[in-house]
């Protein structure tokens, strides 16, 4: 019988949940699973972008992480104050936690503050008051533009803001007042979802001209007048709004900054198959990992991928433990839903890792797809956590 370990998982998020509950299937009940997490509740976060535009509750995309105590994982709330990688040690609220396999799984800090008055000019969709924030907004204007903007070139769920525009045009087309309302798209990238290669990108262009939703590439910003509703860009374009819905720019948290694990990407780095850090047993996945594709461009932050990840840790971390031979690896592969709005989405998928660039097929919207993607948000929120 193998000796009882310890792995602790910090984060909640998919990455976390994924891993914690697949090493708990798998290891027998004398190996302890503890699962770090600050928040009560997890939210299920592509659900936000149906909840801004009043398709979802806040209470029906929310799920108590403390309901994976009955399947045997422990789960401490508290804030994560120091990590030692090279020891496996992590402080939580003062309390220490001594792990034998440690699973990094924090996500991307948000950090609208970083441009000034961003934050109090617009709403943050990529958290669950910004998008019930935005709803409100939305609701009440009955004339007007509507800017969706990305603060930042690289960001987390790269569909996410073109979805919100897409869905925020239906919003008002099924209201009567989208020819009173104009939506704009500003980016800080050059075009969207760049790293899934020209037809992915090209596809997305497609969808939002057909909607007549104007994209304006590379446009950083570096300021958002509240008072007079004004964006100001890098290239000395401005843009006017009536309602800001926004994409922050991302950082890894504080923790990850302040630890050995931060590498001078300020992210971590990790084997892009085994996804362990140069410190032995301790493995980083999701938002918070780092791997560089052939393309000069990183993996793309996306939920789809800490999955994979999550999987592919649990499993070779079990076997080490186990002693079973034989090691998974992650292959890169991912897809995505592209929600349009009128229960339709389109899809795209494929192998991020192929060199000398990413492969990927784009599928055209349909009911098809839209339906894929409320089965999906319904088997997560009903079997996770």
């Amino acid at each position: 019988m193998a000796t009882p370990k310890t792995v602790v998982v910090l984060g909640g998020g998919v990455g976390g949940v994924v891993a914690a509950r697949s090493l708990r299937r798998q290891l027998s009940r004398e190996h302890r699973i503890v699962l770090v997490e600050r928040e009560r509740q997890h939210v299920f976060a592509p659900s936000l972008l149906w909840l801004m535009v009043g398709q979802r509750e806040p209470s029906a995309i929310q799920r108590p992480f403390d309901r994976l105590e009955r399947k045997g994982i422990e789960v401490r709330h508290g804030e994560i104050e120091k990590i030692d990688p090279e020891a496996r040690r992590v402080t939580v609220s003062g309390e220490t936690l001594d792990a034998d396999y440690l699973v990094v799984s924090l996500g991307a800090e948000l950090a609208p503050e970083t441009v000034p008055g961003l934050g109090e000019a617009g709403r943050n969709f990529y958290t669950l008051d910004g998008a019930e924030a935005l709803r409100a907004d939305l609701e009440s204007l009955t004339k007007g533009r509507v800017v969706v903007l990305t603060a930042a070139p690289a960001y987390k769920c790269p569909a996410a803001p073109y979805e919100a525009a897409l869905l925020v045009d239906a919003f008002f087309r099924a209201r009567a007042r989208r020819d009173a309302v104009a939506i704009d798209v500003y980016a800080a990238e050059p075009g969207p979802m760049g790293v899934a290669g020209p037809e992915m990108s090209g596809a997305v262009k497609q969808l939002l001209e057909a909607k007549a939703i104007p994209y304006h590439p590379e446009h950083q910003v570096t300021a958002v007048d509240a008072t007079a509703k004004r964006i100001e860009f890098a290239n000395g374009a401005h843009a006017d709004f009536d309602v800001l819905a926004y994409v922050p720019p991302h950082r890894a948290p504080r923790v990850i900054r302040e630890s050995a694990l931060a590498s001078e990407t300020g992210w971590v780095s990790v084997d892009r198959h085994s996804l362990e850090t140069r410190f032995p047993r301790v493995y980083a996945i999701g938002d918070v990992a780092s791997i560089p594709l052939k393309l000069g461009k990183p993996l793309p932050k996306a939920g789809v991928f800490a999955h994979g990840e999550a999987e592919v840790v649990a499993k070779n971390i079990a076997s080490a433990i186990e002693g079973r031979p034989g090691a998974a690896r992650f292959d890169g592969h991912g897809q995505c839903f592209i929600e349009i709005g009128g229960g339709k989405a389109g899809f795209g998928g494929g192998d991020f890792y192929a060199e000398p660039k990413p492969v990927v097929k784009v599928h055209a919207p349909s009911r098809r797809w839209h339906l894929g993607k409320v089965l999906f948000e319904k088997s997560w929120l009903y079997t996770r956590p």
